[in-house]
């Protein structure tokens, strides 16, 4: 029997590396969802390490595909074939699973965004990189310091028999109004409510403030996984939100499926490393180039002090180059 041919998707954020398999007809063989913790470098070989050494010997991989903050590191290392940003590669999976989406709501640790799509393409979009009160990291600062499991937080919300408004504008003043509110007596359920509430409440005046947010509504990131959060959208929206069943690594389908379609579409031959490639020493480096008023910083990536690639040029002089 002939090994399965598959294509690979990574997405590679700042605080998880998320990477998925999916076979020719689309289906999730396997999914990863790691922590990143500064060294997105050792995250990407020790997620494509367990995925060689749990199905590798069944599987060929045929398309490689890299989102995220880190898609050109994660592209250099494994040999992308398609490098996507996470509006696109978060668009194509959402309208995978939703094929009418108009609004995707994708709420990761670091950073939030809304796309908006008309007709299947992407109409408009916005994102959250400054205010951490709308991101997970907000939830997760404010579960420790209630003394409660992140895991736990979604089933305190829910518990709630009235919210607590709690200042959601900036996370300082949130954690200030907090502290009050449990020094007022409030319960902890009624506070994490408030939380909640006061996360979407952020969330909808800066990213979605004058755009028209329409049904199907499909809400990605790890945040998803939140009941408390999906509820408050509910209630702020008076809509039905739509949780895909992956979706924790919807940027990292995403990117798989596009590219699946451009070794399909093309006839082409991926360019992916192989698994033997992960055992090098891979290290980076950033020099100034001097060549014109603009000053850019090139990054480059080297396999056992090899060159492998470069970018962060404007002109192009660098850029795919050793």
């Amino acid at each position: 029997m002939g090994k399965i041919k598959c294509y690979l998707g990574i997405d590679v954020g700042s605080v998880s590396t998320n990477i998925i398999v999916i076979d020719e007809k689309d289906n999730v063989l396997k999914k990863l969802y790691l922590r990143t913790e500064g060294q997105p470098i050792e995250s990407i070989r020790l997620g494509l390490k367990d995925i060689n050494k749990s199905i590798g010997r069944d599987i060929s991989i045929c398309g490689v595909g890299t989102t995220g903050s880190g898609r050109k590191l994660a592209a250099a290392i494994v040999g992308a074939d398609v490098v996507k940003n996470e509006i696109t590669a978060h668009a194509v999976a959402a309208q995978k699973v939703i094929p009418n989406v108009k609004t995707i709501i994708e709420i990761g640790g670091q950073d939030s965004k809304i796309i908006l799509l008309r007709n299947g393409v992407v109409h408009d979009f916005a994102m959250n990189t400054v205010c951490a009160a709308g991101t997970g990291s907000f939830l997760d600062r404010q579960a420790s310091r209630i003394g409660i499991s992140i895991e736990d937080f979604g089933s305190f919300a829910v518990r709630s028999k009235s919210s607590v408004r709690i200042a959601g504008r900036c996370a300082v003043f949130a954690e200030s109004d907090m502290i009050h509110k449990q020094q007022m007596g409030y319960s902890r359920e009624d506070i994490v409510r408030g939380l909640c509430d006061a996360l979407v409440r952020n969330y909808l005046a800066n990213l979605a403030k004058g755009k028209k947010i329409e049904a199907p509504i499909v809400f990605q990131g790890g945040v998803a996984a939140n009941i408390g959060i999906v509820q408050a959208f509910e209630r702020a929206l008076d809509l039905e939100i739509i949780i895909p069943e992956h979706y924790d690594v919807m940027g990292a389908y995403g990117v798989a499926l596009l590219a699946s379609e451009n070794i399909n579409s093309n006839a082409a031959q991926t360019n992916f490393n192989g698994f033997d490639k992960l055992t090098g020493d891979y290290t980076s480096k950033s020099k100034e180039c001097s060549g014109c008023s603009n000053c850019c910083e090139i990054v480059q990536i080297a396999l056992n002090n090899d060159p492998v690639v470069c970018w962060g040029d404007k002109c192009g002089k660098w850029s795919g180059t050793a």
